[in-house]
Parts: C-alpha cells; structure tokens; sequence
C-alpha cells in the first residue's frame, strides 16, 4: 500500500482519463490488495472521511473534495478457470487483460467497446457488451464479488449469500462498498465478425432513418449501432474520413462471415461508403470494431433509454446532429432488446430493461466549459422524452446535474429499496462521492 498526500500532486496525476475537474482528495492511497483497501476504509470511517475508489477514471463523475482516494491499478490480476468458464478479476484491471487471458482458452469475455476500459466498475454499472444481445449485460454474468463494506469487513457476496447486498452492489456500484474483485461468466466464442462502415455527411439522415428497421431485423447474435462523429482533421484519421462528420454503422455477430455480409445488406444500400472494415476477427480483437479513442480528455454525456425509435424520434434526433454547436458532440444509438431485456439468473438493480435502444450524447469540454455540453444533454433529453423509460447510469459522464441522472437510472420502487439498503450497509455515508444514492 502507498499513501499520498494529495497536496502538490498536479491534475494529470489524479485524473484518470476524464480530465476535467479531476477529484481533489485529501489523500491518494494505491492499494495492493484486499486488505490494503479494508485499512484504508478503517482509517477513514474513524476519520469521518468520505472514500472515493477510481480505477481508469473513464466514468467518473463529480466528487466531493476532501474524500480518501482508493487508486486500483494495481490490483490488475485475472485468472481464468476453463473448466468453468469463468475468470476472477481484480479492481483495477482492464478490459485488454481479460480478453487476452480468456483468449488462451478459446474464451470471450461480456466486454465492451473499448478494451482500455476498467473491467469492474463497467460491470458494476450494467455493461452492455458488444454482444449483449445475445449474452445479456455484463452485470448479468457476475457469479461472486469480494467487498470491503463501509464497517471494514471483507466479504465474499453472492446472490445465495447476501441476496440484498449483491443486488444493490450490481446497479448500485461502489454507494454500497468497494470491489475489490469479482468472478464473471465466459462464453465459448473464439471469432466474432464485424466491423464499422463510415458514410459520408450528406448521408447521415438517410442511414439514421434506416437503422431502426434494419437493426430490428437482425437476429440475437447481432448486436449493431451507429455514430454520428465529428472527425478532427489530424494525419492519424484515415484520408477518406479526416475532418469529417461522418455515420459510423458498427456490428459485431456470433456467426459465420458469409451470413454476417448478408445482414449488412440492407444498411449498405443506403449509400456508399468512404471506408469499410469487416472481417471476422479474434474475439480478443473485437475492440477494432468501435476503436474508441484511446487518449485521455474532458468529455461530458449523457443517454436516455428508448422503448421504441420511430420516425419522428429519428427526425428529432436528426435535427440535433444538423443544427449542433461549433463543436458537435459525438451521438450513439445502440440497439439493445433479446438477451438484455429478458431476466436475468442473477437479480440486479439495473433497470428498464425492457428498452430496445439507448441514445446517448457526448461533447468535449473546451475553453468554453462543461455548460454548452450540458445544453446538449437538456436538448437530446427533451427532444426524446416521449419515448424515455429511463438512463443508463453507466453512460453518465458528469451529466447535468439538475437531471437528477442518479434517481431516474433506476425504477422509483427499485431507487426506494436502495435508499433502505444504503441506510443498512453504509449507515454513516462513507461511500458519498460519484454517482451518489441519497436516503
């Protein structure tokens, strides 16, 4: 364990990959273990300290200053079991490490876009995977976690166990104790094919207009979506798509090429593209499809879930892209339904899963601030409101907080539930910085 003071240490060392308004701790503590997070949870409940975890930062939300951070990276392990298919992984490791070691068995992991992202914080929030809607969410496939809870002690939880704690932990996230490792289901797949096909400007409405219907003639196996992106003109964007805005159409499916080119049939017909890349490719390599950014910066979103995208709501969509700022932010519509909106063997407070898309906005914060950013987040929300059932807290990052993203990420009986639990498991509201859920 290596404590810090936090005093002197500059923005870059505290941030993580969300670089605006890094937390501003009292102290800063790399943990090493399990053990090394519970002395830090004794000393700061005999402090009156809040405790705030962070892995890679990706999404971090507002915190309160003065808090004890619990840095993880170092807690990267991961083990795989092949027998079982099923791999143990440790709070701070990401996405890359997993799928590379269940990759040695012909195993996959419930990952995301991004390989670069924290494994466990992602699951804790939901996790919707690049096969989701085949396998479910990533928090659907957790078996058992380790926890330190607010009164210092270790525990191994499972749904058997401590059915209450592990459902408000699953949703829930680190309002109810930190994570210090926990075991998730693998899947048999050892290739995925897909990729992403870009379209230019001019062409952004009609492959928008086109996404519902062909994404609701997909099968399970295939799970799709589409960006609109603003392109920076720089050398290290391919040619055809530098310094553009573009429709970036992504599909990953669990089956053979030759099918898969068939489903993208009917999405290519609205147009040429300036760049398409499919192919079938390592599971672990299922990261190329997206190619989230990998370089860290100051962004701020927020999503709404949609229990249906119709014309109209595409029209609207459609007219936020076209009028946006100076700075358009980056909008991603992401198909869910099948294995997501069905129950899942290991309840969990994740909510409205009978959303079939999620809409989501993000901007980059500049010199301006996080307000324009904010004023994009209340236009989409507004724009889509016939149709939100509710928000993905995981795709939250530093949202307006007039939205209240916290109470409306979960369905009001499941929100009460999880005030009663929080008043139980962390009576003296230790665990308060990030996405907080008030009593």
């Amino acid at each position: 364990m290596k404590p810090y003071d936090a005093e002197g240490m500059t923005d870059n060392d505290l941030a993580g990959f969300q670089t605006f308004a890094p937390p501003r701790p009292s102290s800063v503590v790399t943990a090493g273990s399990a053990s090394d997070v519970v002395k830090v949870v004794e000393y700061a409940a005999a402090q009156n300290l809040p405790v705030q975890v962070q892995a890679t930062g990706h999404g971090r939300s507002m915190t309160e200053p003065g808090a004890v951070l619990i840095d993880t990276h170092l807690m990267n392990g991961v083990r795989v079991d092949p027998v079982n298919r099923t791999a143990w992984v440790e709070a701070g490791a990401r996405w890359r490490a997993v799928l590379d070691a269940a990759a040695q068995f012909g195993l996959a992991a419930p990952s995301g876009s991004s390989p670069e992202v924290g494994a466990v914080g992602y699951t804790l929030g939901g996790g919707y995977g690049i096969l989701a809607r085949k396998h479910g969410l990533a928090v659907d496939q957790v078996r058992r976690m380790e926890v330190v809870t607010a009164d210092g002690e270790l525990r191994m939880v499972t749904a058997d166990r401590d059915p209450d704690l592990c459902w408000a932990l699953l949703g829930g996230r680190d309002n109810f104790g930190i994570v210090t490792g926990l075991e998730i289901g693998l899947f048999d797949t050892r290739t995925v094919y897909g990729g992403g096909m870009y379209f230019d400007t001019h062409l952004i409405p009609k492959v928008l207009a086109a996404y519902p219907e062909w994404t609701k003639s997909l099968p399970e196996a295939a799970t799709a979506s589409v960006g609109v992106i603003p392109l920076p003109n720089l050398p290290f964007i391919p040619e055809p798509i530098r310094g553009r805005q573009v429709a970036h159409v992504r599909i990953a499916f669990d089956g053979p090429a030759e099918i898969g080119e068939q489903l993208l049939a009917p999405i290519q017909a609205v147009g040429p593209r300036l760049l398409e890349h499919m192919r079938t490719m390592p599971y672990a390599e299922s990261g190329s499809i997206y190619n989230d950014p990998p370089v860290p910066h100051a962004y701020s979103g927020d999503n709404v879930l949609l229990s249906d995208l119709n014309p109209t709501a595409v029209q609207r969509i459609s007219a936020i892209v076209a009028s946006g700022p100076v700075e358009p932010p980056v909008l991603d519509i992401r198909h869910l339904g099948g294995a997501v909106s069905r129950v899942p063997q290991v309840p969990s407070a994740i909510g409205f899963r009978e959303a079939q898309y999620i809409v989501r906005v993000i901007s980059m914060i500049g010199a301006d601030g996080i307000e324009s950013a904010w004023s994009v987040q209340r236009r989409l929300r507004e724009a889509l409101a016939p149709w939100t059932i509710g928000r993905a807290l995981s795709f939250a990052y530093l949202p307006d907080p007039e939205s209240d993203p916290v109470r409306t990420a979960f369905h009001p009986a499941d929100y009460r539930r999880l005030t009663k639990l929080k008043a139980e498991y962390d009576p003296e509201e230790l665990f308060r910085c990030g996405q907080r859920i008030v009593r």
